[in-house]
């Protein structure tokens, strides 16, 4: 019997190793930059102004295409009954609890419910801004600081109030609150 000679095993080079994960690192680094710049891109302000007919209505700000549907819905279960405000004007706690409490400023209303409701509240919480930690919370339009940091040279001879937007705002019931009267139009 013919004993075997054990095979030596070839040594994988170095070589070709390192080139192995040159080769690797590179797709990484490629792949890992296309997906980051696509990334970047669907969240740059010129893709956030992406809005549709809804712009032309004159609101504080514009509303991307997916928070529409929200802002539509806002509007029909607000706007039948008073001027609707813009989120803005409010801090995103006021709006959370007005969705979820039937009793709104003295009426008993009928509360959205899901799917409806969480688009509006999407709408809301995305154009509301937030309260400050030792703030009270405003239900008020004349309360709120947001308000008062939207018209800071206003000068109300009455506490404001969702009725009185269109002594300044013509446009109010319309949800248009850039429209201003001709003696706020050029007011500095």
């Amino acid at each position: 019997m013919k004993q075997e000679k054990p095979r030596k095993r070839r040594r994988v080079g170095l070589r070709g190793l390192y080139s192995t994960l040159l080769v690797l690192i590179i797709i990484c680094c490629t792949c890992g930059g296309w997906v980051a710049a696509q990334t970047a891109y669907s969240r740059t302000p010129a893709r956030l102004a992406q809005v549709s007919s809804i712009e032309d209505t004159g609101t504080v700000d514009r509303i991307p295409e997916r928070y529409q549907l929200g802002q539509q819905l806002y509007l029909e279960n607000c706007a039948t009954c008073h001027i609707a405000l813009p989120p803005q004007v409010l801090p995103t706690e006021t709006w959370r609890r007005l969705l979820q409490d039937p009793q709104h400023y003295g009426q008993t209303i009928k509360l959205l419910v899901d799917p409806p409701r969480l688009l509006v509240w999407n709408y809301l919480q995305t154009f509301s801004r937030p309260q400050a930690k030792d703030e009270e919370l405003a239900y008020r339009v004349a309360s709120s600081r947001y308000f008062k940091a939207l018209h800071p040279k206003v000068k109300m001879s009455q506490p404001a109030n969702i009725s009185s937007c269109v002594t300044c705002h013509p446009g109010a019931s319309k949800y248009n609150f850039r429209k201003l009267t001709a003696e706020w139009e050029n007011s500095p």
